[in-house]
């Protein structure tokens, strides 16, 4: 018997996920199709220019506007920072230094630093465990 393989295929928001962009911003063709895997890799490998452009310029989906600005995604919300953002506006926030930035910031770096400390402490009984 033959297996044929059928080509793997994603929404578009899916795609738009997997390539760090705002769907609603791509082109209207994206938007409408389907995007398969070889198409995925292709858009990854060399992107076109409305790729590149909303990767430099935006408007950015959350989970890139929240690493942008060293936050969570919870964080931005505590914020009020609902939107997406283009770079612009992401860059304004980091020159204005909001309360609420400064706050989640911090918080952010505490989450790292406890992941870190806890990350050490399993190796380390890891090692004892081997030992």
């Amino acid at each position: 018997m033959k297996s044929h393989q059928t080509a793997q295929t994603m929404k578009p928001a899916t795609a738009a996920k997997k390539l760090g962009v705002y769907l609603p911003a791509t082109p209207a063709e994206f938007q409408e199709g389907v995007v398969s895997r070889a198409e995925l890799n292709e858009l990854q490998a060399d992107p076109p220019e409305w790729l590149r452009e909303l990767r430099r310029d935006g408007p950015h989906p959350r989970p890139v506007v929240a690493a942008k600005l060293g936050v969570s995604i919870s964080g931005l919300g505590r914020g009020g920072v609902t939107e997406a953002l283009t770079t612009e506006q992401i860059e304004a926030l980091k020159q204005e230094q909001p309360e609420w930035l400064e706050k989640e910031r911090a918080t952010q770096a505490e989450v790292r630093k406890e992941t870190a400390r806890l990350k050490q402490r399993d190796a380390e009984r890891a090692e004892q465990d081997t030992e």
